[in-house]
């Protein structure tokens, strides 16, 4: 299979600080990789990279079959980059944003207002086309930078958090025009910290944490890392705890958690909710009072806490 995007050893450091630390990454023609991890795990360092906007200061990448130093004016011009910030002049009207991008890369004047309008009706910002940019919402902001970076039609795309600080319709919305993007056959590198959108979006997931991968496959894959199904429920007293341990162990597919102050078992397990009538049956057998009782999926937090030790971070 061709492969669209690959990484080897990448290494980028900011003095002291390690930001790539021996990435290796392959991405496969028209697919979609989410590249999940905490603020300050490196997602946004190798996108640099990939894009040609940082040079690595070891290993090597590839992308679209260039070479991401070697060959990055070439390269420039078959990717398409949406970042955490929208990239748009807000004195400028949302057609005049699309119109001069497409000038920059050479579109005849014609040929670039066409498509201005083109991509103005398909991300649903027609009736603002002639507004100043300073007027829209963070959501309107979000949508005319990813059509900026389709402007020139890249088979590769880059999409660094695209929905951060996006309200839920909003966030849905981006949702679908990455999917129609993929439908079409684009190749898409995705970072992100909401778990639900790689698991929505991405057909395989690398998790990256201190600049390297730590761990691949797909949004299954790694929530069975964790335990898959995880059972919580809280008791009514202190004494309750460990007999609450004791009687669940035997259906507990990993290590029992316990939050003492909150009277909080965690248990991972299998089955689903016949796991959870079974615990239920086991715990009135031995007469323990149970307060509140859940089943639920791991969060991104459950992921990073076993594969990392540490949860997601907030700061960077």
């Amino acid at each position: 299979m061709e492969i669209a995007i690959e990484a080897e050893g990448l290494v980028k450091k900011y003095g002291s600080v390690v930001a790539l630390d021996g990435l290796d990454l392959s991405v496969p023609r028209g697919t979609v990789m989410g590249l999940l991890g905490p603020n300050g795990a490196g997602k946004t360092t190798a996108v640099r990279v990939f894009t040609t906007l940082l040079t690595p200061d070891a290993g090597r990448a590839r992308v679209a079959g260039l070479d991401v130093v070697a060959d990055a004016r070439r390269l420039r011009g078959l990717i398409g980059l949406s970042g955490q910030y929208a990239a748009v002049d807000e004195h400028l009207t949302g057609f005049e944003n699309l119109d001069m991008v497409g000038r920059l890369y050479g579109f005849t004047a014609r040929a670039s207002r066409e498509r201005a309008r083109e991509l103005l009706a398909r991300f649903d910002l027609e009736d603002s086309a002639d507004r100043p940019v300073k007027g829209y919402s963070g959501g309107m902001r979000r949508r005319l930078d990813l059509a900026g970076a389709l402007v020139a039609q890249p088979p590769v795309l880059f999409l660094d958090e695209p929905t951060t600080g996006l309200d839920p319709r909003s966030r849905l919305g981006m949702w679908d025009v990455i999917s129609e993007l993929v439908a079409a056959g684009s190749t898409l590198l995705l970072t992100t910290q909401y778990l639900e959108e790689a698991d929505h979006l991405a057909s395989r997931i690398a998790v990256i944490d201190h600049g390297r991968v730590i761990a691949l496959g797909t949004s299954d894959d790694l929530k069975n890392q964790v335990g898959g199904e995880r059972l919580e429920l809280t008791v009514s007293s202190p004494p309750d705890i460990e007999t609450a341990r004791a009687v669940l162990a035997p259906l507990a597919s990993g290590e029992i958690t316990v939050d003492e102050p909150a009277r909080r078992l965690t248990v991972p397990v299998t089955g689903g909710a016949s796991a959870l009538m079974e615990s239920l049956r086991r715990l009135d057998a031995e007469a323990v009072k149970v307060l509140d009782v859940g089943l639920r999926r791991p969060s991104l937090d459950d992921v990073f806490l076993t594969l990392t030790g540490h949860a997601a971070e907030e700061t960077s």
